[in-house]
């Protein structure tokens, strides 16, 4: 690339305005990046597979996004559905990798469980299963129906504002919950599914 198109005039300077002396404008970099410093490395070039990507997105409706979203979301729930987690036959075999090799209860384990006895209606098993999954479930419900209604429909619910303290407090309580329901001691063991 010329000196020229990198924002460096004849004179190597550079005004304020981001002109440099007799030449253009310096060279701004994708939407939200900061420009090409002179003398620096001109951005990428996307490759074959991203433009692809791109182009595909930018001529899909709007509403694609979140029905791939919803389908995600409706797959889970059938696989949860389908394959009966809360089968505790004695040869049952954990499908946890932690839980397989270590014995011990993953921050998640149970999620699957609990999900399946929400769908079935059963909220004191679900939450017996995994308490904080079943706590989050309708703030996630609530944010993804936000999200995606306005994706697709632009419909302007009720923001829901949680603060970096309460999603810290979150994830202290949820560390101190997979710690604890893996202590070998009563009432701990309680808590162990």
């Amino acid at each position: 690339m010329p000196a020229d198109a990198a924002g460096a005039g004849p004179a190597g300077g550079v005004s304020a305005g981001g002109v440099s002396a007799g030449a253009g404008p310096v060279e701004a970099g994708p939407v939200g990046w900061p420009a090409t410093p002179p003398g620096g490395y001109p951005a990428p070039e996307p490759d074959r597979i991203t433009r692809f990507v791109l182009r595909l997105y930018e001529r899909s409706p709007r509403w694609t996004v979140p029905l791939a979203a919803v389908g995600c979301v409706a797959a889970g729930m059938g696989y949860a559905l389908i394959s009966d987690p809360a089968d505790a036959s004695p040869d049952a075999t954990p499908t946890c990798l932690l839980k397989l090799t270590t014995g011990l209860d993953c921050p998640g384990c149970g999620g699957t469980r609990a999900l399946w006895y929400v769908l079935h209606g059963d909220l004191p098993a679900a939450a017996r299963h995994h308490f904080l999954f079943v706590f989050a479930l309708p703030f996630l419900a609530y944010l993804f129906v936000a999200w995606a209604g306005n994706q697709a429909f632009g419909w302007r619910l009720p923001e829901l504002r949680i603060s970096s303290k309460v999603i810290g407090g979150f994830l202290a309580a949820w560390l101190a919950f997979s710690v604890l329901r893996n202590l070998p001691w009563a009432p701990f063991t309680s808590l162990y599914v």
